[in-house]
């Protein structure tokens, strides 16, 4: 193998570029282990990468994509073999490395995960780093005494990858969960992966105030801004709020008298830099007991890697509802 396709994104004139172009593995970004990239997924993080309508790449040019999965080529390390099958999710992929849009990628050998037992290359994709977000939060909440007995947990975001996957998982612990969306026409969908109430984000109005009615025993949120202040003002007395994104919004303005007159919690998901340590054990749960019971349900789509330019679009446009995988090779 001497040159491989590869998905590149630069900066010419101060402007994004992204195209196709034929690589060498020595033009690849250092690391420890070469894989050979069988499937990745897109992520909005990807489509604001590729186009350029997000400060992603922290340097350029790098080949896109934040995950991938495939098959070890060569490893410096001696935990990785030739022929394992491995994934590799966030840890810098398309920030500060090349990303696993490529037929190949050389990464750090600690970002390195093996594939869990029983799970395909396309289903790791599939669960990518939305699912594995969903799974740390469900996991730090649990580390701080979460349990179904505190009451119901809203999941904000609830249509998107994240808030999809944290539904089916806490639905499957035997949680109650309630969908926090604005599209009423996806509530068919939420109940099928476990939520059993819904909030309207239309239609709901927030009080403001530093402490409201106690309702909700925890909550996993992407929406920060005014929705985070407002669970952190309605979850009980020692509830758990996990939160994993800023779509609403990076200001937070609350008070501290939800943390030190209930107790409340608020953990704060970071899926990119951990030591490895969490990162095997959450994807070994994601193998298991988390292991998302309808995942054919949450990945809508299927493109080989020609296609993948003209999916972006629509993750902007916010018209896509689940997951879509990349083929690549």
């Amino acid at each position: 193998m001497s040159t491989f396709k590869a998905y590149r994104i630069d900066r010419q004139d101060k402007q994004i570029t992204a195209a196709f172009q034929d690589m060498s593995i020595d033009q690849l970004t250092e690391g420890e282990v070469v894989i050979k990239v069988n499937w990745s997924g897109i992520n909005y993080k990807d489509a604001l990468a590729a186009t350029g309508k997000g400060q992603i790449l922290r340097r350029v040019p790098l080949n896109g994509g934040i995950d991938l999965a495939g098959t070890v080529e060569s490893s410096a390390d001696d935990r990785f073999t030739a022929g394992d099958s491995v994934l590799v999710c966030g840890c810098g992929l398309s920030e500060t490395a090349d990303g696993g849009y490529a037929e190949y990628a050389r990464v750090c050998a600690d970002c390195v995960v093996p594939l869990p037992a029983g799970m395909s290359e396309r289903d790791a994709m599939g669960i990518g780093t939305a699912g594995f977000t969903a799974a740390l939060a469900v996991m730090r909440m649990e580390q701080m005494d979460q349990n179904p007995d505190m009451g119901p947990v809203v999941v904000t975001g609830a249509t998107g990858g994240v808030g999809s996957f944290a539904i089916d998982m806490l639905a499957s612990k035997g949680y109650e969960v309630v969908a926090f969306t604005g599209k009423s026409e996806q509530y068919d969908y939420l109940r099928e992966l476990g939520a059993s109430d819904f909030i309207d984000r239309n239609s709901l109005e927030m009080s403001g105030r530093p402490l409201d009615r106690a309702t909700w025993g925890g909550a996993v949120d992407s929406v920060g801004g005014e929705t985070l202040a407002w669970l952190c003002s309605t979850v009980v007395p020692f509830g758990n709020i996990a939160s994993i994104g800023l779509a609403g919004g990076y200001t937070l303005e609350t008070t501290v008298m939800p943390f030190i007159l209930r107790g409340v919690s608020l953990i704060g998901i970071n899926s990119i830099e951990m030591p490895i340590e969490m990162r095997n054990r959450a994807w070994q749960r994601l193998g298991d007991d988390l292991r998302p019971r309808n995942i054919d349900r949450i990945v809508t789509r299927e493109i080989n890697f020609d296609q993948l330019p003209e999916a972006f679009d629509d993750y902007l446009s916010a018209s896509v509802s689940g997951r879509t995988v990349v083929k690549i090779s």
